[in-house]
């Protein structure tokens, strides 16, 4: 973070904020107020900085004073609980939620320390859930919410919209099965109402004492449908592979940059000697990988009121995929997801290639984003690359 990122005149000045109605809400609420009222994405608070929030990607600075570090401490330790204070205390950083008023707006916050002082960044969470077409999604992630049994990998960097497209996927199953979903969050970031399914949401930390505790019970409570977070760890994905093998459908993000480097990935979180068994498992288990970026839009769309649009690179279990997984063939699954378009699997370069013609994205944008240019300058003139014999 810089200080030298430049000042939104128009967002807030000290008087915009003094102006905020008054109220039992915590103080910081006023710096979190700021940005909704601007649709802002992250809102970051450091000792020696004025407030700053994320805005169409690019962090600016409110037009505020600098916060010091008696600042900090009242504005931020007033709103957690005993519990929060603690592990703050003793790891030196705390996840949580954070609800703005009557649940108008969420917030995922991580509360650290850094260099003895404390720093926030907090992320706003929707709380109205946006349906595939509000997100720009391919018609093809409606049918993959569809599967009665296996694993469901979402796969992108840190801000890449995963928790929003698994809420979004989540939502269309609520309103279209008689289904028990069961999901282990941490923190909750969208909140589910009832409607054809039933929806159990349990919070780490607050209903349930860790993940693995949580995991550990979600088999014996009945579920059809099971969201697990993060797969962060060995243990966490074994839970989540037990739980598709034994017949539940189950949803789980990944940090990887593409759908077949997915695989790797899974693999690095596991000793040499079980990586055959583990490639077995996902041969058999794993239904699709939905990887996935945000861009940013061409001025027409942002005026629109849409900043940022994801490109998605989608791969979907068949009989070549396993195949391909099954004899450690990995560097042949990009090939395969150009063979299987026709079933609805697509790479980076014809994600792009889609939101340029549409007029979604700049072509300087779909470039800079594009893994292969000379592909995708191919793809915008219509001429497609042959896909080499896989098998």
């Amino acid at each position: 973070m810089s200080t030298a990122a430049p000042a939104l005149a128009p967002v807030a000045s000290a008087a915009t904020v003094a102006a905020q109605p008054k109220g039992k809400e915590p103080e910081v609420n006023k710096l979190f107020r700021m940005v909704m009222k601007y649709e802002g994405s992250d809102l970051h608070l450091k000792v020696g900085l004025p407030p700053l929030m994320r805005l169409a990607g690019t962090i600016r600075a409110m037009e505020l004073p600098p916060l010091s570090a008696m600042d900090m401490e009242r504005l931020l330790l007033t709103i957690l609980t005993e519990r929060q204070s603690r592990i703050l205390e003793e790891t030196g950083g705390i996840d949580f939620a954070h609800i703005i008023g009557d649940d108008e707006c969420r917030f995922r916050v991580n509360l650290f320390r850094q260099r003895g002082r404390l720093s926030l960044v907090a992320r706003r969470v929707n709380t109205k859930i946006p349906d595939f077409k509000q997100l720009y999604l391919p018609p093809i992630i409606e049918e993959l919410c569809k599967f009665y049994q296996g694993l469901v990998i979402l796969a992108g960097v840190t801000g890449s919209g995963k928790t929003t497209t698994i809420a979004a996927m989540l939502e269309y199953i609520n309103q279209h099965e008689r289904v028990h979903i069961l999901t282990i969050e941490d923190p909750i970031e969208f909140m589910f109402k009832d409607k054809k399914a039933i929806i159990n949401q349990r919070e780490v930390g607050i209903d349930v004492s860790d993940w693995h505790v949580a995991l550990k019970h979600a088999v014996r409570e009945d579920p059809d449908i099971i969201l697990v977070g993060e797969m962060r760890d060995r243990e966490t994905f074994e839970a989540a592979m037990h739980a598709a093998e034994t017949g539940h459908l189950v949803f789980g993000t990944i940090h990887a940059s593409s759908a077949p480097s997915t695989v790797g990935r899974i693999l690095d979180l596991f000793p040499a000697d079980m990586h055959g068994a583990i490639r077995q498992n996902l041969a058999f288990n794993l239904k699709a990988v939905i990887a996935q970026k945000l861009l940013p839009t061409t001025k027409e769309m942002t005026e629109k009121g849409v900043k940022r649009v994801p490109t998605c690179e989608i791969m979907i279990h068949n009989p070549t995929i396993r195949k391909l997984i099954s004899e450690k063939m990995d560097d042949r699954l990009g090939d395969a997801i150009r063979m299987f378009i026709t079933e609805g699997m697509q790479d980076y370069t014809e994600s792009l290639r889609v939101l340029v013609t549409s007029e979604y994205i700049e072509r300087t944008t779909a470039f800079e984003a594009a893994p292969n240019v000379d592909a995708l300058k191919m793809a915008l003139k219509g001429i497609k690359v042959s896909t080499p014999g896989i098998l």
